[in-house]
């Protein structure tokens, strides 16, 4: 399997940036954001919050958080209901659900469907059930995914190294993981490469556990695996830095990062969207509805037109894997400064 990925694919979206919405109402009082997050305060939010302070646009926002813990999402959700507030902000595909329901399962006095609300950090939108399409979506939603598409995300591998086996760690009960490795078997069977993959254990609560996670590692290493992706999951990114990419390194086996929390935990190499970016966008769209007056519904579900195809080049050193040279013009080269010393 040989499929590549070459500049112009790369860097098709790389000059377009977020649009100004003009002329839009400005509020007597702050207008209120009930902001759900999944794992406390991200970059995501550093720039939801900035995109609203540099232009002046008086919000309130309040940060409820559920820690990775679904049972604390209907005490939320009765705050909620009980404050009304103008928007509702949800990070993650687990929060989103908890929150607004699958658009084929929504449960009355359950989910909240009368408040409009704005999504971010979603791999999958269509493929988790939270909007039936990306475009005509028709409900009170809408929102921004920060996973570059898997297709690309494959192409992006296989111009580095290519490859025949591709390992794959994923925790079972996270959605986002869940449907990406759903997209990337499917492509396998066009494109002629086998996956091997792994899961995290579970508790008897079906709670992920780190027990054994760098035996797993080994293992998809003996299994053949020749890249280890690492998909959109949030409890991988709590062990990425500590355990998991570690462990690849150990063993030589190259990690490819969907997300740039995975790169930044030490990833060979990513494809990724900037998370700070991500908020701002989604502040964007939040703006549109409550400045612009303009319905959720309205709102077409998107990604980032701007994503960065990123190189750790000490790790590349270490494992004497050097990028191809035709990658050279336009991959961001983490740490290349301090091998060049």
């Amino acid at each position: 399997m040989n499929p590549t990925l070459n500049r112009r694919q790369l860097l098709a979206a790389a000059a377009a940036s977020l649009p100004v919405l003009g002329h839009a109402a400005r509020a007597d009082k702050p207008l209120r954001i009930h902001a759900v997050t999944f794992r406390g305060m991200t970059d995501v939010e550093k720039g939801f919050e900035e995109y609203f302070t540099s232009r002046k646009l008086p919000v309130e926002i309040t940060y409820r958080d559920i820690n990775r813990d679904a049972t604390r999402m209907p005490a939320i959700l009765d705050e909620i209901r009980s404050a009304k507030p103008d928007l509702i902000y949800t990070w993650g595909t687990s929060v989103t659900l908890g929150v607004v329901g699958p658009f084929d399962g929504v449960v009355r006095g359950q989910h909240i469907t009368d408040i409009p609300t704005v999504f971010t950090l979603v791999a999958a939108p269509v493929q988790a059930k939270i909007v039936p399409d990306l475009a005509n979506h028709k409900r009170n939603i809408t929102g921004v995914t920060h996973v570059v598409p898997t297709d690309a995300q494959i192409r992006a591998i296989a111009t580095y190294r290519p490859f025949d086996t591709l390992g794959v760690l994923y925790t079972p009960t996270e959605r986002n993981s869940v449907v990406v490795l759903d997209e990337i078997r499917k492509l396998g069977k066009e494109r002629g490469f086998h996956t091997v993959e792994r899961t995290f254990r579970l508790d008897a609560q079906r709670k992920p556990s780190a027990e054994g996670a760098a035996d797993l590692v080994r293992e998809l290493k003996d299994a053949g695996a020749q890249w280890l992706y690492l998909p959109p999951d949030s409890f991988l990114g709590t062990l990425a830095e500590g355990i998991i990419i570690p462990a690849a390194m150990a063993v030589g086996l190259p990690t490819f990062a969907s997300t740039e929390q995975l790169m930044q935990a030490g990833a060979l190499s990513g494809l990724v969207s900037r998370y700070y970016n991500v908020g701002q966008f989604t502040a964007h769209k939040a703006e549109r509805i409550l400045f612009g007056k303009q319905p959720a519904s309205s709102l077409p579900v998107e990604a980032l037109k701007r994503f960065s195809y990123q190189i750790r080049m000490p790790a590349a050193r270490e494992l004497k894997l050097p990028p191809p040279l035709s990658m050279m013009g336009y991959a961001e080269l983490i740490g290349a400064e301090t091998i060049a010393q």
